[in-house]
């Protein structure tokens, strides 16, 4: 397997089954599990009261903090009991600098690893991934809550559209594709370019993941109506896929968060386990 330095990212105050999820995958692919704990420092007081609110806030940081290494060691304690290799680290981050300094531990990290409790909570969850995707090379792999996930998936679907993104997360899941049974290429009303998708949409990726050993079928799918995240999530249900590969943020941040994408609408509604690149 690819994967040999595995960043698991959960919050303060979340249960330990995300870190349970992830032993699981560390041991399919025999790798190190990097467990980092994030609490998110809450901003500090401009309000009136001066010296009263201002101790009431320390008190409220040193409270965090005791709390953040409660959590650290109640998962060490766990991950000892595992069989497995395993670090244990904490960050209390002030929540402006919060993607850069996970960006920067995901940088010596093959998988950054976020599971359904991570995802949920709002803040937590966006400054992990776009943190992990924009200030790192490792690709991030998202498990959804009530879905098995796996490094050793027999059925793959690939969401397709000849862009930069997309290309980088089939390298980065090369050999997991390589090793699965059955790779579906999906592609939503595509429009046959040379600068883009050629003349037939998909058969170049197809080319290229068959010189690798990968045996891979192209869909073309047909939107009607539906958004594109509507129509890939719909097909990956469809075929059983037990994972979706795909370029993540092709539009800036920013219009994803106001205005919607792909990106934003697979990360709300895939009810299988993404593995994302940008």
């Amino acid at each position: 397997m690819p994967f040999k330095t595995v960043l698991n990212i959960i919050g303060v105050n979340q249960s330990a089954d995300d870190v349970r999820s992830a032993v699981e995958l560390c041991r399919q692919a025999e790798a190190h599990l990097s467990v980092l704990v994030v609490s998110l420092i809450s901003p500090p007081p401009f309000a009136g009261y001066g010296e009263i609110v201002l101790n009431s806030w320390l008190e409220e940081r040193r409270s965090d903090i005791a709390r953040l290494q409660e959590q650290a060691a109640a998962i060490g304690g766990l991950l000892e009991r595992q069989g497995i290799s395993f670090g244990v680290e904490t960050l209390y981050v002030e929540v402006g600098w919060a993607d850069t300094q996970i960006g920067e531990r995901a940088r010596y990290a093959d998988l950054v690893v976020m599971g359904s409790h991570a995802r949920s909570d709002a803040a937590l969850g966006r400054y992990a991934l776009e943190g992990a995707l924009f200030q790192s090379p490792a690709p991030v792999f998202l498990m959804p809550a009530g879905h098995a996930s796996t490094l050793q998936p027999r059925s793959v679907m690939i969401a397709w559209d000849s862009r930069d993104e997309a290309g980088r997360a089939i390298r980065s899941a090369l050999e997991l594709l390589v090793q699965a049974d059955t790779v579906n290429i999906a592609i939503v009303d595509p429009q046959a370019s040379t600068n883009a998708n050629g003349e037939e949409p998909g058969a170049d990726i197809a080319t290229y993941l068959a010189r690798q050993g990968v045996r891979a079928a192209v869909q073309v799918l047909a939107g009607g109506g539906r958004t594109v995240g509507e129509v890939l999530c719909r097909h990956a249900r469809d075929i059983g896929a037990e994972m979706i590969v795909m370029g993540a943020y092709r539009h800036s941040r920013m219009r994803e968060r106001i205005f919607g994408g792909v990106t934003r609408s697979m990360l709300e509604n895939a009810d299988r386990p993404l593995f994302l690149a940008h």
